[in-house]
């Protein structure tokens, strides 16, 4: 998946052979503290939604590639669930320049995945990959950019660009309808259409930024 600065992509990826990739609420809640860990220094989260086999990111990307503090920081998840305690975020000041590297948003949802499969695997004592080999980043507002796979047959698009992020941000957030976990959108605690419809004040999303560009 190439990301460019600039652009919104719909992030998305499941359990491997479909499985379950949440069993509790915790894990939702550590996996939230992932993103704010491995997406947020990267880009603007617009919509999320998280399933019980797969999850979806609308982000809105910044940065491609960052400076990044190479020092270990991860610590993994016991048995205990309340083991699996969020990372600080990582961070480079002038001071350590000398035990720094260059991260691309890539490699960062990549160690994001897999820093979430360690602690669930050791958390549950199970083995194997936990999601599916290749993550999925559609653009979202790119010219001339293939039909994403979330739009239907029966939808007419005339302005891509400008169509495109609406359509996304309601298919995110209709997700766990169409799975009958709820009945409405806004009843899905691990998603965001709880803070558009202002039924909780999250800090995952950035609301400012996503009106340029969806109504809501």
């Amino acid at each position: 998946m190439q990301l460019e600065k600039g652009h919104i992509y719909h992030i998305y990826n499941q359990g491997n052979n479909k499985q379950d990739i949440f069993f509790d609420r915790d894990n939702y809640i550590y996996f939230l503290n992932k993103i704010r860990t491995y997406i947020l220094p990267y880009a603007d989260v617009l919509t999320w939604c998280l399933m019980p086999n797969h999850f979806h990111l609308m982000v809105l990307v910044n940065e491609v590639e960052m400076l990044i503090d190479k020092r270990p920081s991860v610590s993994l998840a016991s048995n205990n669930s309340e083991a699996m305690t969020p990372n600080k975020r990582l961070g480079v000041s002038s001071r350590h320049t000398e035990s720094a590297k260059i991260r691309t948003f890539n490699s960062s949802i990549g160690i994001m995945l897999m820093a979430y499969t360690k602690a669930l695997n050791k958390q549950r004592n199970r083995t194997g990959k936990l999601f599916r080999e290749e993550t999925k980043a559609e653009c979202i507002d790119c010219i001339n950019q293939l039909t994403p796979s979330f739009i239907g047959t029966q939808i007419i698009i005339t302005n891509p660009q400008e169509q495109y992020p609406q359509i996304c941000f309601n298919y995110i957030h209709q997700n766990p309808v169409k799975a009958g976990l709820v009945n409405n959108a806004d009843e899905r605690e691990f998603s965001s259409a709880m803070e558009y419809t202002n039924k909780r004040n999250g800090t995952l999303i950035n609301k400012e930024i996503t009106q340029k560009y969806i109504d809501f």
